[in-house]
Formats: structure tokens, sequence, C-alpha cells
């Protein structure tokens, strides 16, 4: 009867006591409930189903000990914290709450949820004042669209603002992205990235940043700062690059490079723009291509490029404008603009173009050439033709006419056919060291045949009209046909290509996150191997022999 009596009391004045005027101040805990009540002296244990309450925060565990000096409590099994104003709740195994500062330290299996975002980890301090969750040694968040994770984060919830750090990896069902420095806003679902920054789609495209990046994810709008986007058809490199992969759209600045590896065709220039879904790109500003070949590389530069090749296109061209500069290992050219045609790799120039091929010089108001098996192979011009060759001892071959073919075997020139008004002028030459005088032949069609570049054979039509003007009679005007000019000042070569446009090429061997194993292989330290060598009994103590000591004589 005593022992029931002195029960009922205590509860009845447990009861009393939670509803006193205790925890009126504005930080101090309260109890709200507790099954049982044990301690004294500023300090209690409370057992089973606690409840306790600081200003908005709601605290709820399976046992908590109660430091009342220090307004601070530990909470065990099942702890909840959650607050009556915001949708923050807290959940973990254990947990320390100051009522001063309103600092909760969350440990081991730690839930954090503010709506639809939720944080997991075993470390979490949660300032409760200022509203941010900082956690360390890994933590990961879920929301409805991505998944993170990091070695350390802080979680600023009225921001809505999520800062990851050490090894941060976001993934969702589109693509996974890896690197050292993450801020998430979890309401426009948007990621920005500082530093090196690797990111990999699930159709196995790869995007890479040296310098940060900026992600909707939602939208799934790219942008990277020393960006590379690859796909299986193209790669896109730009100091600022814009993705837009819905619209499959790419836009750069500075030093902008397009490579399209079915035609092994690359595009540098400025600024650039380019539409994956139509094979069309456009970019200007120095622009330099770089069509590659097996055996060897054309370069072109020009002031504007324009790229249509798609396979639902008849026509797949690359258009070039102003400032035209070409090189290849057998040919070199300028014009003031270029059609390049991706299916039979024909070259148009137009206005003013003028080609070199080793000792020859051609020219025409417009002209076209075919490059087969990589190598140069015929040259049709149009209109005012003027094709210049040097001879064995720099005398210049000349022919013009209306319209020109020449014909080319390994480089060189081997045949030249003149259609309307052709004139020709060449040297004759005695053993191919002294010059006899040249000849000059009017005719409407002239053929001419080459052998390593000098002339062997001349074939006229009906009537040429022709004469023959010895040595010592020539000058300046009997050797040279009207409207000859010889501009191989104009000749471009690679150090001018290098130095319209100097590209720094993309180091293959590039630091990439993905690379890195994802566990770290730590050496053990010397004492714990010592340690298990003795828990293993091979490392025994070896007896110390000490000298026996010999009496004196």
């Amino acid at each position: 009867m005593k022992k029931s009596l002195f029960s009922f009391l205590s509860v009845l004045f447990f009861t009393l006591w939670t509803f006193s005027s205790f925890g009126q101040g504005t930080n101090t805990l309260e109890i709200l409930k507790a099954d049982s009540l044990k301690g004294a002296n500023g300090f209690e244990r409370l057992l089973g189903s606690v409840r306790m309450k600081n200003q908005n925060t709601l605290i709820s565990c399976d046992s908590a000990h109660f430091f009342r000096t220090s307004n601070m409590a530990k909470l065990y099994g099942r702890v909840l914290i959650e607050d009556q104003e915001d949708p923050v709740t807290t959940r973990s195994t254990y947990a320390e709450y100051d009522g001063n500062t309103k600092l909760a330290k969350l440990r081991n299996k730690v839930v954090f949820t503010n709506g639809e975002t939720t944080l997991y980890t075993d470390y979490l301090n949660y300032d409760r004042a200022q509203n941010i969750a900082t956690y360390f040694n890994k933590g990961k968040v879920v929301d409805s669209t991505n998944v993170l994770t990091s070695e350390r984060g802080r979680y600023e919830v009225n921001r809505e603002r999520i800062t990851f750090l050490d090894k941060v990896v976001l993934v969702n069902p589109d693509y996974t992205m890896k690197t050292e420095y993450l801020v998430y806003m979890t309401i426009p679902k948007t990621a920005e990235t500082k530093g090196l920054t690797n990111l990999v789609s699930k159709e196995g495209n790869t995007l890479d940043a040296q310098k940060g990046s900026f992600y909707d994810t939602q939208n799934k709008n790219f942008r990277f700062f020393d960006g590379v986007v690859e796909t299986e058809t193209s790669r896109v490199k730009a100091e600022e690059l814009l993705y837009k992969e819905l619209e499959a759209y790419y836009e750069g600045k500075e030093n902008v490079r397009v490579f399209n590896k079915e035609r092994q065709v690359e595009i540098f220039g400025d600024v650039g723009q380019y539409w994956e879904d139509r094979g069309y790109s456009l970019v200007h500003g120095k622009a330099l291509v770089r069509r590659y070949f097996e055996k060897d590389t054309l370069y072109l530069t020009a002031d504007t490029l324009i790229s249509q090749d798609h396979e639902s296109d008849s026509a797949k061209y690359l258009l070039a404008f102003h400032s035209i500069n070409l090189i290849k290992a057998d040919l070199s050219g300028i014009a003031d603009s270029l059609v390049y045609n991706y299916n039979d790799s024909t070259i148009q120039l137009f206005q003013d173009p003028v080609i070199w091929n080793q000792k020859s010089q051609i020219s025409a108001d417009s002209m076209v050439f075919y490059i087969e098996n990589e190598e140069l192979k015929r040259v049709f011009m149009k209109e005012k033709a003027f094709a210049i060759m040097t001879d064995t001892l720099t005398n210049f071959n000349q022919m013009k006419g209306r319209k020109m073919t020449g014909f080319f075997e390994e480089g060189q020139i081997s045949k030249l056919n003149i259609e309307g008004n052709g004139e020709s002028l060449y040297f004759a030459l005695e053993g191919d060291t002294l010059t006899q005088g040249v000849n000059r032949t009017l005719s409407a069609t002239i053929e001419l045949k080459f052998n390593e570049g000098a002339i062997k054979r001349v074939k006229y039509d009906i009537k040429p009209d022709g004469r023959f003007i010895p040595v010592q009679k020539l000058d300046e005007k009997s050797s040279r046909l009207d409207g000859f000019l010889w501009r191989l000042e104009e000749k471009p070569v690679l150090d001018s290509i290098f130095a319209w446009r100097p590209v720094i090429e993309i180091d293959p061997d590039q630091k990439n996150l993905f690379n890195e194993p994802n566990a770290e292989i730590r050496m053990p330290t010397e004492e714990e191997i010592q340690k298990s060598l003795e828990k293993r009994g091979l490392n025994k103590k070896k007896p110390v022999l000490t000298p026996l000591k010999t009496k004196n004589n």
C-alpha cells in the first residue's frame, strides 16, 4: 500500500512540475512528457516516451539526460526534432541539443527532411537559430530529381541552398556528374560547380569542364567554363560553352572548336553555334578548318565558316567567307570565298582565287579542284584562266584561256587542257641548261603534257597561230602573256596559318574524376603492423643476450 501511494505521488508531482512556471524563459528547454524522471541537483534522467520543447522546436526520443544548469540534453533512441513553423524534421539514434544556442548535434542514422528534399548522414550539426545543417564524414541528399553525395556539406534551409564539398557525385536518370565543389539550389534544382567537373550521360556522352559549370537539371541546360562536350559523332569545346540538351544546341565563346568525327573535319573560331540534329554549325572570328587525311592535313582559314552536314541533306558542304588561305601537302591557295563539298571532296574557289602546286601557279575568276584518295587529281578553271609553271632555269612557262582543266599525278601537274581563246608561251631549252628562245602560240584549244612538271608535248587545234622568238630578241613584253602576274609572295605557309589562330591541343591525359578509384587504399602505420604481428604471435621479442662476466684471476 505504501509503495503504490509513493508511485502515485511521484507521478502526480512530475505532472504538476511539468506545467509549473519552469521553462518560461525564451531559450529554456521544457520537459513536456516522460514515463519516468530520475535525478536531482540539476541532472535528470528521462525514461520512456520523452517529449521536450525549445521555443518552436519539439523534441522526442526514447530517453534523455537533461542537464538543467547548462540547458542541454543528450537524447537517446528514435530521436525526432521538428519545428512547429517550418516543415524541417530530423531523426537519428543519438543527439545532443543545446537550448541556449539551439544547436543540435545528431549522430548515427541521421535523416534530415525538408519537404521533398531529404539528407542522410551519420554526423550532422543542425543550427536551429540560423536554420543551417552541416554534415561531415559523408552525406547523401535525395529529391524528386537528383541524388547527391559528398564527404562534407552545408544545407542553408532558408535559402534552399546546399553546398557539397569533396568527392561530390550528382546522379539523376539522365547522367552522372562528379566534382569537388557544388552548390545545389533545391527549389529550381540548379547546380553550380567550381573547378574540375566531369559528367557522363546515359547515352555515353561526356561533358567536362576545367573551370566549373552551371546546370539547370530540370531543363537540361548546361554551361561549362573551359568545357568539352563529346558525343559519338562530334566534339565541341570552348572557354565558355552552353549546351541545351533537349534542343541538341551548342553555343561557344572564345577558342571554339567543333569536330565532326565522321568527316574528320574540325572547325575553330572565336564564336560558334552548332545544331547537332541538323548537322549545322556557324563559326566566325579568325576561323580555321582542319580536314584530317590519313597522310596529311588540309588547313583552311577564313573570317566565317558555315557547315551543313546531316544524313537527310542531299547537299553537304562547308562554306568559307573572306580572307581564304588554303594549305595541303601538295597545294596552297587563296580566295575570297570557298565551298567544300563533303560528298565528292570538291573545293570551289571564288573571286580572284590562286592555287600553287609545287612549281605551278594557276588563277581564274573561279575554279574547282578535286581531291581523290587524299591527293589533288584535277582542277577546272573558268573565265580568265591563267597558268604559270617554272622550268629548271626558273623561266615562266605560261598558258591562258577562257576555260582550263589541269590533271595531276602524284602531286604534280601531268596534263593541261585549254578551251577557248587559248594562248601558250613556253621556253625552249637545250638540255635543260640553256634557253634557246620562246614559243608563243594562239589556238582555240591547246593540250599540254608534262613530265615531272616540265612541258614534254604540246598539241594545238587546227590552224594555230604561232611564232618562235630567239633568246637574243627576248624582252619583258615578249616573254610575258597579257595578264601575267607571279604572286608567289601571297602564297600561304603553315607559319601564317598557325599565326592566324594558335591552337592549344586537347590533352588526352587530362585529369578525369571518373578515372579516380572509388576507394582509397591506406597503408597501415608501423604501429599497426607491429600490433598485427604481435596478435598473431609472429613478432615475439627475442631475449636479450648479455655477456658473461669473467672473474678476475
